[in-house]
């Protein structure tokens, strides 16, 4: 089975981000970068198939020069092959953009592979801007079916049996190959390197695909600000259980909660 992950790297989404005053924009200078959350996620999921069914993984990613890192570590949790679509704007463009180049950067290399993709794994999201929509959009740009929200996968390089969260429970859907999977977080956590592995992960190539990385935004950012901080509450410590909630209700009349 050949399969492809795709990934992001991002600034650590443990780390509290701050506005810039400045430049209205996240203030990321100092914060470390990592492998984006839900990508780890689909790449612990296509390595679990992998391990099951046999084949062969490659990662690829769009984004500057320090995405290698994110790439080596990936190598080092299951990937076999890496490959790097170089691109220092890559945060300025829309998912519809990303979404093009990284179906070219697919051909390219099933190309100097020799080998057609079967699967195509996401990440549902990315930690930084969380759109949802990169998975669905490659799908349509490489004319793939498409499965979002995986917690879970069998099957083949003929089709797969997947189960995909929502908010009324899960679905078991199947798809034929080949076909684009986003992964949600499933029920285990992606495993760490060993001192081995990220010894080899070090002695292998990251291959840069060259494709035309300039394409259309149709998606303009128009204004980015931090969220809201909560306030804090209302601590009610003294009183019967009656005077209590009588002051509860109280407070929520003074806050017009209803």
């Amino acid at each position: 089975m050949e399969i492809l992950v795709c990934i992001k790297q991002v600034a650590d989404d443990s780390v509290e981000i701050a506005m810039n005053p400045t430049t209205g924009k996240p203030a990321l200078e100092g914060v470390a970068e990592v492998v984006n959350a839900f990508d780890t996620y689909a790449l612990e999921m296509a390595t679990r198939l992998k391990e099951a069914k046999g084949g062969n993984i490659c990662v690829l990613s769009l984004g500057g020069a320090t995405t290698t890192n994110s790439l080596k570590n990936c190598l080092a949790v299951g990937a076999d092959e890496a490959f790097h679509i170089k691109d220092e704007t890559y945060q300025e463009k829309d998912t519809i953009a990303v979404a093009q180049i990284l179906a070219k950067g697919i051909q390219e290399v099933e190309a100097q592979r020799g080998k057609k993709f079967d699967l195509v794994f996401c990440g549902k999201e990315s930690t930084d801007f969380a759109s949802g929509q990169v998975g669905i959009m490659l799908a349509d740009e490489l004319h793939y079916g498409v499965v979002t929200n995986l917690v879970d996968i069998d099957g083949d390089e003929t089709k797969v049996s997947t189960k995909r969260e929502t908010e009324e429970g899960y679905q078991e859907i199947e798809v034929a190959c080949p076909a684009v999977l986003t992964v949600t977080k499933p029920n285990y956590e992606p495993r760490y390197p060993t001192i081995k592995s990220k010894m080899a992960a070090r002695k292998k190539a990251i291959a840069e695909v060259v494709v035309d990385t300039t394409a259309e935004c149709v998606i303009t950012e128009v204004k980015m600000s931090a969220p809201a901080k909560r306030q804090a509450g209302v601590k009610l410590a003294t009183g019967t259980p009656e005077e209590l909630v009588a002051q509860a209700i109280e407070k929520m009349l003074e806050a017009k909660v209803f």
